[in-house]
């Protein structure tokens, strides 16, 4: 058993406490063909099967952050948002709360709230809590609701996707749009709120890009906790 919310206090090992991996998603539009819930679905389909071949009790996933700082899509009906202070403020408070782990791993699954989980992790790490971020490294990935993220809900919740809804959306690349989208958001770029292209998509393909992605977690979480030499 590796999900936080389906322990009791006493089952947790004071003497060795476990690492707490924290999904962080968010809920806000993907297109027309992924659920609004995609980033966080994502990220803790990774955090629990990092979980799961860890070694037993090593590692408790905690309930996901589902909304989070997703001002970028506020256009779009369904996209909730608190903000990048709000966000920031409660991974502080959460990291805080969590003395009882032996460590606490963010797994990310929005790219929105990188500057909230930065500003988070320089704060507790000066409290000398032990905290580190882990994001998804896909080579050539396209930036939201486009083949990557496609791909890896159909490897993960296929009954979600609506594959006959999806289609192309602005696939100039993100930092040619970063201005316009800080300033206007993604429905002034992309009128069907995508990022790319997830024609092609393919569950096989998201599985491909899921083991790599569960791999690429467990060595560098590996590495940090050797680093802490635990």
């Amino acid at each position: 058993m590796h999900r936080l919310g389906h322990v009791v206090w006493n089952d947790i090992d004071a003497d060795h406490p476990p690492l707490l991996l924290v999904p962080i998603g968010s809920c806000e539009q993907h297109g027309p063909h992924l659920p609004l819930d995609t980033d966080k679905r994502i990220a803790v389909a990774i955090a629990e099967q990092v979980a799961e071949v860890a070694v037993p009790g090593r590692m408790l996933v905690a309930p996901a952050i589902g909304v989070t700082s997703s001002g970028e899509h506020a256009g779009f009906p369904g996209t909730l948002s608190i903000g990048l202070e709000a966000t920031e403020l409660v991974l502080v408070e959460l990291v805080r709360s969590a003395d009882w782990s032996g460590g606490v791993v963010f797994i990310n699954g929005h790219g929105g709230n990188r500057a909230a989980v930065e500003n988070a992790l320089t704060i507790v790490t000066a409290e000398d809590r032990s905290v580190m971020s882990w994001w998804p490294r896909i080579r050539r990935a396209d930036a939201h609701a486009g083949r990557t993220e496609t791909s890896l809900m159909l490897a993960i919740a296929p009954e979600l996707v609506r594959l006959s809804a999806a289609e192309q959306g602005n696939v100039t690349p993100v930092a040619e749009l970063f201005e316009r989208l800080t300033e206007d958001g993604v429905r002034a770029v992309s009128p069907n709120g995508v990022l790319g292209d997830p024609t092609g998509a393919s569950a096989d393909e998201g599985k491909r890009l899921f083991d790599a992605l569960v791999v690429d977690a467990s060595l560098r979480i590996g590495a940090w906790t050797a680093s802490l030499g635990r």
